[in-house]
C-alpha cells in the first residue's frame, strides 16, 4: 500500500505536532500555535485535523474537508502547515500517528503540542506514557486549566522530566520523555462554547 505524501522536512527540522478536531478553530488554536513557535523554535508547526476525537462525541462534527477549509483560515502563519494527515494515514489514536511519523521521518525532531486542558487529561489517551517516552511534549496553559494541568496524573508521573520554561529552544532537541509547561497570554475561547454560542443564536 502507498504511503500518503507528508508535507515537506528535511533532517533535523524541528516540527510541532498540534493535533486537534478543531471543531471549529479560533483564535485560541492559534495562540497556542504561535506561542509554539516562537519559544519553542519550530521551523514548522503542522496543525493535524483529526477525523474526530476519540473522547469527544461526532454527532454534527463537519467532515475533514471543511474543518481544513476553515482552519486554514484561522492557522495563517507562513510557518504553520494544514494537513488531514491523520486520516489520510488512516491513524486514530495520536500514539499510532507518532509511531509512523517516527517510522517515515527517524530524521526529524517531532514535538507533540497540546493545551493544558487536555494535558490535564493525557492519562486518559491511548498509549500515553508510549507517547511521553517518544516525542518531547509542549503543554501551552490555557483559561482555568492550569491547575489541573499540573497536577494532572501525566504531570507527577513524568515529573522528573519537567523542563524548565525558559529552555523551550532546547525542547525539540532532548531525549524524551521532556515536556515543558509554557505560560503567557491566555486566550479565553473554546470550541466547546463557540458551538453553544452558534446553536443559541441559531442559523443567520
Amino acid at each position: 500500500m502507498t504511503t500518503p505524501r507528508l508535507p515537506v522536512t528535511f533532517p533535523g527540522m524541528r516540527i510541532g505536532l498540534y493535533g486537534g478536531s478543531f471543531n471549529p478553530p479560533h483564535r485560541g488554536h492559534a495562540h497556542v500555535a504561535r506561542l509554539a513557535l516562537q519559544r519553542l523554535g519550530l521551523d514548522r508547526i503542522w496543525w493535524l485535523v483529526s477525523p474526530g476525537n476519540p473522547l469527544k462525541s461526532m454527532d454534527g462534527l463537519p467532515d475533514v474537508g471543511q474543518r481544513l477549509a476553515a482552519v486554514r483560515r484561522v492557522a495563517n502563519h507562513p510557518r504553520a502547515v494544514v494537513t488531514d494527515l491523520e486520516a489520510r494515514l488512516g491513524t486514530r489514536y495520536t500514539v499510532d500517528l507518532i509511531r509512523r511519523l517516527k517510522a517515515l521521518r527517524p530524521d526529524v525532531r517531532f514535538v507533540l503540542v497540546i493545551g493544558a486542558d487536555n494535558w490535564a487529561t493525557f492519562h486518559r489517551w491511548g498509549g500515553w506514557r508510549e507517547i511521553a517516552q517518544t516525542v518531547p511534549i509542549a503543554v501551552i496553559d490555557r483559561p482555568g486549566a492550569t491547575f489541573a494541568a499540573l497536577a494532572s496524573p501525566a504531570a507527577r508521573t513524568f515529573a522528573g522530566a519537567r523542563v524548565a520554561e525558559c529552555d523551550g529552544l532546547l525542547l525539540p532537541s532532548l531525549a524524551p520523555p521532556a515536556w515543558i509547561f509554557i505560560a503567557g497570554v491566555k486566550v479565553p475561547l473554546s470550541s466547546t462554547a463557540l458551538r453553544q454560542t452558534s446553536l443559541a443564536i441559531g442559523p443567520a
